[in-house]
């Protein structure tokens, strides 16, 4: 009698009728209440109800049944992430991966809680409606009510409560929807429209979908869909037997791919797409084995039907991600022949809207780089640049110095690797008033050549004209290093001196000093002095105690600090 109510429950699950299904079970366990199969399924209709409190009880006492059980600990952690208990549930998951390691349910579900919590630890909710999701009570709300009861049975709609639990702050990105207005007056027990109104815009609007970078979570927060393999339904087990099946030849085929038994791979993926078309992991699985034979055309084909699989079945957007950046790399591997990389940018970036994943934004990034290296290679000829470097001259002399800047990118474009001509655009970006376009030059010509001395008075000029004279002295020191008798670079150090030697004096303007100052205190380094609990001191004892201030100046690293402060007009000398 236990088995033929427990029989009802599954199937009556597997329909989604999850409050049928949760009848049926409480039935069976009356009937044997230390069947602990009979706890965890319960446990799963509860969740699929949001009533989180009831799950985590029965999961409880499933782990307390059959401590030894990884599927428990599976519903345990569940239960858990609904209520909010982040902690707890990696402690439930992690705690059946020491029983089943391999279980592929309770990695998924610790990596997606793991990724919450530290999403919750980074950004605290700040919303003022961000305590009305959190907590069973809030779904027990929206279940009681009429106007929300049929929006729990819409993916989209749960998936959006979800995503606000995770951070209250996203509230705004939702409230165009119908359906989150009715949703705020339940909670906030405000009358909002009649459940008519509301049940009229429910059939009419279409189901919204999910924003670029949301990143779904299932797995963790939605049981399995079936219950226990082995005592299910005799109409089920065929297809949970083929499955299963499916599964060991995906096994098979990951075995082969590890001994680079490719041909061997194929088959085996092959064998279990025949047994199981929905799991797009067969399909991405052989897409990846094509890539290392070569194969590049088979794996797009084989990503590409893996990504109109994976929507029809509604997949995991972490699974059409993958396939999709699969398929960019498959792309970029061909682009190295074809001399084209925009189909796999375009395919990066459309993975990226599916699930923001590290790996495919590196991916993408290399391959715009790959691009613009291309680019570079088709349009390099150092003579033509040579002779739009010789332009730019002419027009520099002439005072034309927006042509001079003209001339001088075109040269850049054709030999990104000439010094000189950066150097010659720092000096037009100087006369023109564009200094931080001219900085970036100077820089960028002391880049590629080090021991280029232009460079140093190029750069040394610009942050005179800025008025950092610290940082100008620093520059032209440098530039002297390499070339002691360079005129430009000595008379730069001296005008350096000269103002800085002025702001001591006290023989600047109140407006000037108070305009440096300010700009000083946007440098990092100064900022650093300054925070220094060693250095704060120092300043306090050249100010109260004298005889502390001179045994300071003995040491080397404090005394480059206070002049780096005195340079910067922070600290004045008396």
């Amino acid at each position: 009698m236990a088995d033929e109510a427990k029989a009802k429950g599954n199937a009556a699950f597997s329909a989604g009728r999850f409050e049928e299904a949760a009848s049926h079970f409480s039935e069976a366990i009356d009937l044997a209440p230390t069947n602990h199969v009979l706890y965890s399924n319960r446990s799963a209709a509860y969740a699929s109800l949001h009533r989180y409190a009831e799950a985590l009880t029965d999961a409880q006492k499933t782990v307390e049944l059959k401590p030894d059980w990884a599927k428990g600990y599976s519903r345990l952690g569940a239960a858990y992430v609904g209520l909010g208990s982040f902690e707890d549930a990696i402690s439930a998951y992690r705690k059946g991966l020491e029983l089943e390691p391999g279980n592929e349910a309770l990695k998924s579900g610790l990596a997606d809680v793991q990724s919450m919590a530290a999403r919750a630890h980074r950004a605290p909710p700040s919303s003022p409606f961000g305590n009305i999701f959190q907590g069973p009570e809030m779904w027990a709300k929206l279940t009681a009510d009429p106007s929300t009861r049929s929006y729990l049975q819409q993916p989209d709609f749960v998936k959006m409560i979800q995503d606000i639990q995770r951070n209250p702050n996203n509230i705004s990105m939702y409230l165009s929807d119908q359906r989150m207005m009715q949703t705020l007056g339940v909670l906030l027990n405000v009358k909002m429209k009649t459940s008519e109104d509301m049940e009229k815009e429910s059939t009419e609007s279409e189901p919204r979908t999910r924003a670029p970078e949301q990143e779904s979570f299932k797995s963790a927060r939605e049981p399995e869909p079936e219950p226990e393999p082995m005592e299910v339904l005799d109409g089920e087990n065929e297809t949970k037997k083929r499955k299963a099946e499916a599964q060991k030849e995906k096994e098979a085929g990951n075995a082969a791919y590890k001994r680079k038994e490719f041909e061997t791979a194929i088959q085996h993926y092959g064998k279990a797409l025949e047994l199981d078309d929905e799991d797009i992991s067969f399909l991405t699985n052989r897409a990846a084995v094509y890539m290392e034979m070569g194969k590049y055309e088979d794996c797009i084909k084989d990503c590409d039907k893996a990504v109109e699989r994976g929507r029809e079945l509604r997949s995991d957007f972490k699974m059409i991600a993958r396939a999709l950046t699969r398929k960019g790399t498959a792309l970029v591997k061909l682009a190295k022949c074809s001399k084209d990389y925009d189909p796999a940018i375009e395919t990066f970036q459309k993975a990226l809207t599916e699930h923001r994943n590290p790996d495919t934004l590196k991916k993408l990034n290399d391959a715009g780089r790959a691009k613009k290296d291309l680019e570079q290679q088709e349009q390099f000829d150092p003579k033509i640049a040579d002779e739009e470097r010789e332009k730019g001259n002419e027009y520099f002399k002439q005072q034309q110095y927006p042509e001079a800047v003209r001339h001088y990118t075109e040269a850049l474009r054709r030999n990104p690797r000439d010094p000189r001509v950066y150097s010659n655009r720092a000096a037009c970006y100087t006369k023109l008033g564009a200094l931080p376009e001219g900085l970036k030059d100077a820089e960028k010509c002391i880049e590629l050549d080090p021991s280029f001395s232009k460079g140093y008075t190029r750069k040394g000029a610009i942050q005179f004209f800025m008025k950092e004279y610290d940082k100008a002295l620093e520059t032209y020191q440098e530039g002297l290093k390499l070339d002691p008798n360079n005129p430009e670079l000595m008379d730069g150090i001296k005008r350096c001196v000269e103002q800085i030697n002025k702001a001591q004096r006290g023989e600047i303007s109140a407006d000037e000093l108070k305009e440096r100052q300010a700009k000083a205190m946007q440098d990092p380094e100064i900022q650093q002095i300054l925070s220094d609990p060693i250095m704060r001191q120092v300043l306090t004892d050249f100010q109260e105690n004298p005889r502390a201030a001179q045994e300071h100046l003995k040491n080397q690293q404090v005394m480059h600090k206070i002049q780096k402060l005195v340079s910067a007009g922070i600290v004045q000398m008396r």
